[in-house]
């Protein structure tokens, strides 16, 4: 079987790189963006900062900020109504996953109308044309939205989240601008980083993985493990580093999957809105240690990553446990709970929890194969 390989069109990174957006619009021939993001990025005036850079250039444009944490189909239905209305040709997209994920939908609707009903892009989505050109400009350092084929989009009417796979949708280009992540409060900044580590490490041990997206999962572990902790704390440099090393694991998880801990964490979002990075950080070292049986000598590399010395003469239980204690060691310093009930969890929802990450899209990709039984084990040893 071939393995495949779907990047973006064009990518800047840097301080500054906001200004690649009015020639990028220009270049493509584009009358008039639609801007999405969310009112929290207006408010903080992260959004001003690219409206600014239209306004200098001359660039009509309109906002659409309705934009939630977990977006929805209504979002989506809505930022498709906005498009049409602003007589749009391309779309800014400013944010997290968030806003990344809903222009996605928003563009892949507005050249293949049929799919309208937004669930009909549940799975691989068999469209048939390219989205409308996306520039997307990443706000924090986890999702790498900006560089992937994949989107989420929450079912408030269903109590589920559903993934969306579409090499139609993939933004043309990707903004990776420091400038842009520096306004993230620490709490953000954590869980965003510890996402950016889950699509490492899955994309590292899913059975999709090979030798060029393991080339990719392992420095972006790297930069991750040397940066977060700083950058919670603020320090600018980290903060550009996590903004590269959450796009290196962009490039390769978005191409080979991811497992559990995302069919896991999916369903807690949707039923309790607990933001996407914090249910995949709670999740990492329990799911690491379920998966360690099936992932052979990966956990010594996993481990060497994460900055654990000596991991070479270390037996398979010794370096499975070191990778798994310098995680949840990671997740410790940047502050992220440890049990889902101080997250507002309760333990009878745990079945339904189960039974909707059985049905995720993730779930095939796990390295372990795993039943509806062992996923609500792994939610009650945290619980």
């Amino acid at each position: 079987m071939a393995n495949r390989i779907i990047l973006n069109e064009t990518s800047y990174f840097g301080a500054g790189a906001i200004r690649e957006i009015v020639p990028e619009v220009r270049g493509r021939g584009a009358k008039k963006v639609l801007v999405v993001t969310d009112n929290a990025l207006m408010k903080a005036q992260v959004t001003t900062k690219v409206t600014q850079v239209l306004d200098e250039g001359g660039v009509a444009y309109e906002v659409y900020d309705k934009i939630k944490p977990n977006p929805t189909i209504e979002n989506v239905q809505e930022g498709v109504a906005a498009c049409k209305a602003a007589g749009a040709d391309i779309i800014v997209a400013i944010g997290g996953g968030s806003a990344i994920d809903t222009s996605k939908a928003i563009a892949i609707i507005m050249t293949n109308p049929e799919f309208s009903d937004v669930r009909s892009l549940e799975g691989a989505s068999p469209t048939k044309h390219k989205a409308l050109p996306i520039i997307a400009v990443s706000t924090t350092s986890g999702t790498a939205a900006e560089v992937t084929i994949n989107y989420v989009i929450t079912d408030t009417e269903r109590h589920r989240k559903f993934v969306c796979a579409d090499p139609h949708d993939i933004p043309v280009v990707a903004i990776v601008d420091e400038d842009m992540v520096m306004s993230m409060p620490p709490k953000l900044c954590a869980s965003t980083g510890m996402d950016a580590l889950v699509h490492a490490i899955e994309g590292f041990i899913t059975k999709g993985a090979w030798e060029l997206t393991d080339m990719m999962h392992i420095k972006a572990i790297e930069i991750i493990a040397k940066n977060l902790r700083a950058s919670v704390k603020g320090d600018r440099a980290a903060r550009g580093n996590m903004a590269l090393g959450q796009y290196i694991a962009g490039m390769g998880f978005s191409n080979v999957g991811l497992g559990i801990d995302h069919s896991m964490a999916h369903p807690l979002s949707a039923v309790y809105d607990i933001p996407h990075g914090m249910a995949c950080a709670i999740l990492l070292a329990p799911v690491l240690k379920f998966n360690a049986p099936a992932t052979g000598e990966r956990y010594r590399a996993i481990a060497a990553a994460m900055g654990v010395p000596g991991t070479e003469t270390m037996t398979q239980a010794a370096y499975q446990q070191a990778a798994i204690d310098a995680v949840q060691q990671l997740a410790d310093d940047v502050g992220i709970p440890r049990r889902l009930s101080e997250l507002g969890v309760k333990q009878e929802d745990i079945p339904f929890l189960a039974q909707s990450a059985m049905a995720d899209a993730c779930t095939p990709g796990n390295p372990r194969d795993v039943t509806q039984a062992a996923i609500e084990e792994i939610y009650r040893s945290i619980y």
